[in-house]
């Protein structure tokens, strides 16, 4: 029979026992929970991941005793061949640090090349100074020095000195600077930053990290360090090395005078939420120093959308950072959000001056809950009420919210003729028409009571003024406060 022919026929897959299948599910199930457990997950295999598939490989060898010794000659190789190339790595993580200082020599050299010069100038001018000194000390000495260094100046005798001594500045001050020191600082600050890179190219990411956020001078405390960590990205079972960077940033800020500015802060609050870590969010708000800003709190407030389940916490911090900004309006909206109605009122008295009624009907619009209305048109510690209730529901039913004013008339009507009435005379703000439209609108939707108690009220009026089409756009208490 050909090979062709036997080809035709269909080969029955190897049939295995039971004790084979269960040993290989057995072993299926360690790989997946292995993985899993250590986050195995991303495109570029890990060391753990090569473990877990050498610990299979021993269980396979046990296994299989009748295949022991080729099996472990083969598993021997690939072994050797693992090491080789682990060892080759090394070797080029170091060679591509040789190489980083390699290409940094030429910046190295600049750098130096414009100390020379500084150093030189630096010279340049104490030999000017030293001049002028000694010119002035053989002279009577009858001006002050710097006079004569002006004098010096205007009649060209050190024209070489003319560059130097024009600004605002001490001349003394400006020409015996410590420029060594500088320029040991200088080398300092080149010697920090190299060792950095240094870091970041050995894999060195959490050294680096707390590196970065101790830099003298806040050196590496800055958007352009949040930019080396992001090209890093992630690394499979390892936390996310920019992660590592806020944290040690915000946690270090306490050290600093300055807190942390707005656009780092920015950045780290976006970096925890994106991976999902609120709760290093929480503490950093509460407890660090940093910089907030309007879209910090958006930030936040966008996450808590997302994720419903920490959305109070999300209102909360974002109230925190709006409050501190200055921005009461989306303050008080985080507020109204978690129901605290209470911390409303207390906020609205706190800042009276920074809310109109259009900007409480607004917020009615974005929150709209009947106990706030209720506490809005209400007295507080004898003061005038937050927002009119006469304006209140007009504007509820002018904007197809209905359901929440007819909830408010309900509440309203309960109270009776007096709660009515004593909630219009506190009403300063509408007029006689807004009234009787208040009140048509009661009638229209079944609250005959109260529309005719709202009427009732407005007649009791007349005797002081009488109401007519002419006089719409009088306020209803006017003649009260005359």
């Amino acid at each position: 029979m050909s090979v062709h022919q036997i080809r035709k026929h269909a080969v029955l897959p190897p049939i295995i026992c039971r004790s084979d299948k269960e040993f290989l599910e057995s072993m299926q199930r360690y790989i997946i929970t292995e993985t899993e457990r250590l986050g195995c997950n991303e495109e570029r295999p890990a060391d753990e991941y090569y473990i877990i598939y050498r610990n299979v490989f021993d269980k396979v060898i046990e296994h299989a005793s009748a295949y022991k010794s080729i099996l472990t000659s083969i598993k021997k190789e690939y072994d050797a061949f693992i090491e080789t190339i682990k060892r080759s790595r090394r070797t080029a993580v170091c060679l591509h640090g040789k190489l980083k200082g390699l290409a940094a020599e030429p910046t190295a050299l600049v750098y130096h090349r414009k100390r020379t010069i500084q150093l030189e100038a630096n010279h340049q001018r104490l030999q000017i100074i030293s001049q002028a000194l000694t010119s002035w000390i053989k002279s009577d000495m009858s001006i002050p020095f710097q006079d004569f260094v002006e004098q010096i100046q205007k009649t060209k005798c050190l024209q070489v000195a003319l560059p130097i001594f024009t600004g605002d500045q001490g001349i003394v001050e400006e020409l015996v600077e410590d420029d060594p020191h500088r320029a040991k600082e200088a080398e300092m600050t080149l010697h920090y930053i190299e060792r950095f890179n240094e870091l970041i190219a050995l894999g060195e990411y959490e050294k680096a990290a707390s590196y970065a956020a101790n830099s003298p001078r806040r050196i590496l405390r800055n958007i352009g360090t949040v930019n080396t960590f992001k090209a890093v990205g992630k690394i499979r079972g390892k936390l996310l090395p920019l992660l590592l960077f806020f944290e040690a940033l915000f946690i270090t800020s306490h050290a600093f005078r300055r807190p942390v500015d707005a656009a780092l802060t920015l950045e780290g609050i976006k970096c925890g939420l994106s991976e999902k870590r609120l709760d290093l969010v929480i503490n950093w708000v509460t407890q660090e120093r940093l910089t907030f800003s309007e879209e910090a709190g958006d930030v936040i407030c966008d996450y808590g959308e997302q994720d419903t389940y920490n959305k109070a916490k999300c209102l909360a911090l974002a109230q925190i950072i709006y409050s501190e900004c200055g921005l009461h309006k989306k303050a008080l909206l985080c507020l109204c959000k978690q129901g605290q109605t209470h911390r409303v009122m207390e906020y609205i008295q706190q800042f009276v001056k920074d809310f109109t009624s259009d900007d409480l009907l607004q917020l009615l619009m974005s929150c709209p809950q009947v106990e706030l209305i209720q506490c809005l048109i209400k007295e507080l510690n004898e003061k005038q009420p937050s927002l009119s209730f006469g304006l209140a529901i007009l504007h509820l039913f002018s904007v197809d919210m209905k359901k929440i004013g007819i909830k408010l008339l309900q509440e309203i009507n309960k109270g009776g003729k007096d709660a009515v009435e004593s909630l219009m005379i506190n009403d300063s703000f509408c007029s006689i028409e807004m009234w009787q439209e208040v009140a048509s609108i009661c009638l229209q939707n079944g609250f005959d009571k109260l529309s005719n108690d709202i009427m009732s009220i407005l007649r009791s009026q007349a005797a002081v003024t009488e109401i007519s089409e002419e006089d719409d756009a009088v306020n209803l208490m006017e003649h009260v406060f005359w």
